[in-house]
Order: structure tokens, then sequence, then C-alpha cells
């Protein structure tokens, strides 16, 4: 029997992960929480579902669940409020859409396939997206519906000691490092599509913007080569063009994907930063490669095998 044409892989964000200080409940739920959403989006798959919709749908799920840094339970910047960034690509023609500094909408990922939609422009970010938003009927909610108790006590603690940290780096508690999240995914007629969502860095500076809404950065999909959704230090991911860069060795180097990837996460180990990051190519490999102790992660293989893990081994 032939493999499946379908693939997908999500993840919940890429960093320190202690084994001993994370809390067996919710170990075990976060790993029920990335089956789940993994399973819907075989479902959706497999009734003939565009990747584009599948990641789409993959992310407001995990946007929806608060232990990951993303829509509700992202966390806060230094006016301790949550300014989101998403992004999305379709790899059949390359459409992507995209916000940044987002406020008032549970699902950023919703806004940036409205701005995918509409046509006009690739990223809105600030005042602009929210407005945006709303013009194109997505209902505003108030800010503090976005907040849990753990991301304003860690907030707490990263304002007391004039720290800007990652979701998921030393200095904030296990229990807290649920991070950014994203997906990929591969339809039943090859096309590929991409998404990532996130609320950046605990005490960021308001406005900061990181690579998860900057295609090319956290994001990209192209149906000739690979669909990738990254996870870390976004700063360093920026500079080293990340996602984009994927595809460049896989296009023009004729890497495979796993080599390309690779080299992808030695770029930005080479410029001080870490993290991960999920991709699929259009001959259906699969990679999801970290350099980091850990990272929330569920993916659908060739053969139809649906795994969850969080540690590196």
């Amino acid at each position: 029997m032939s493999a499946s044409p379908i693939r997908f892989a999500l993840h919940g964000g890429a960093g320190v992960i202690d084994r001993a200080s994370l809390d067996a409940e919710r170990e075990a739920d976060c790993h029920r929480q990335l089956r789940n959403i993994a399973e819907q989006a075989r479902q959706a798959l497999l009734a003939d579902t565009s990747a584009l919709d599948v990641v789409q749908q993959a992310v407001e799920a995990l946007e929806d669940c608060p232990w990951f840094n993303a829509g509700h339970g992202s966390v806060l910047n230094a006016d301790g409020v949550p300014e989101l960034d998403a992004a999305l690509m379709d790899g059949r023609d390359r459409r992507c859409g995209a916000v940044a500094a987002l406020r008032g909408q549970r699902h950023p990922i919703r806004v940036a396939r409205a701005v995918l939609d509409d046509g006009q422009h690739v990223l809105l970010a600030g005042d602009g997206a929210t407005r945006f938003a709303i013009e194109q009927g997505l209902t505003a909610i108030d800010d503090a519906t976005l907040i849990t108790a753990e991301r304003h006590a860690q907030w707490q603690r990263a304002s007391a000691s004039g720290r800007v940290s990652l979701d998921h780096d030393e200095a904030i508690e296990s229990s807290d490092r649920c991070g950014t999240v994203g997906a990929v995914a591969r339809d039943l007629h090859g096309h590929l599509a991409a998404a990532t969502s996130t609320g950046g860095m605990t005490n960021k500076r308001p406005g900061r913007v990181g690579d998860t809404p900057l295609i090319g950065s956290g994001t990209w999909a192209d149906d000739r080569t690979v669909c990738v959704s990254t996870t870390g230090t976004g700063e360093h991911f920026i500079r080293a063009q990340v996602a984009f860069l994927v595809h460049a060795r896989m296009c023009f180097d004729g890497c495979t994907l796993a080599t390309a990837a690779t080299a992808a996460l030695d770029e930005v180990a080479q410029l001080g930063g870490c993290g991960g990051l999920i991709a699929i190519a259009h001959d259906g490999q699969l990679v999801l490669p970290f350099n980091t102790p850990g990272m929330y992660r569920a993916w659908i293989d060739a053969d139809g095998r649906l795994d969850t893990a969080i540690y590196a081994c």
C-alpha cells in the first residue's frame, strides 16, 4: 500500500524544558492537547481540506490553549499587556498574510488570514492591524481576557528584575515554558502551507516584533520546496532568515530537507541564538530539528503514525 500524501506537524515552542520540574499532570495534558490537535488536522486533511485551512485551524486551537504563548495565554509586554504576532503562507502561489503588535484579538492567525485573503498588503502592524481586524468583522475583545495568572506572575517577576525574556528561557519556571506555536501541512494534492503565532517575549518593549510575522524569518511555504514554521530567539532568526534559508538551500543548493534545516539552525547558533523549526518538503520529507533541551511537538509521518514529544530524547 502506498504512503499517504498528507503530512502534518505542529510545535508549541522550543527552549529549556526541565523534566525534573515540569509538572507530570501538565506534561500529560500537553501531550493530549498536541495529539488532539494533530488528529483533528489529520481528519481534515483526509477530508480534502486545504493545507492552508488546516494550518490555520491547528494554530487557532493552539491559540485557545492557555499554556502556549499565543492568543489566550500569551506573555505580556513591558506595559503588562499582550501584543500578538502571527503569519501564514500558502505554498501554491506564495500568498501570505501577517500581523504584528496586534491587540484586542483572541486569534491573531485569523487576522493574518484576513490580510492574506484581502490581498492588498502582506503585513499589518499595531493600531492598523487592530482596526483592520474590526473592519473584517472579527470580534474585538478586552486584552485582559487573554491574560492568565501564570503569565501575569511571570511578567511581574521579569518586570521586577528588569529582564526581557523568552517564554522558554532558563529564567522562566518550567510550568511557564510553553512557547510560540506553529503548524505545517501537505494536503492530498501535495500543496504546502505554514502558520505561526506568538505573544513574543516577556516584558518586551511595546511595539517589538519578532521573527514570527516576518515572511522568510519565522514562516515560509513554497510548493516547489518546503513549508516551515520556526520558534526560538526571534532576533537571531530574523538575522539568519531561517525559514527562507531552508527553502534557499533546497532550491538553489540542491540540499535535502534535513541538511537544509540543520544548516539553518547552525546559522542561528553561530549568531548566538537557539530554537527549532518544523518543516515538510514537497516530496513529503518531514523534519523537526531543534538545538534546545526540548520542543513541544506533534507530527504525522509517511505511514500515518501520529506521535508527540517534548524533550530532546
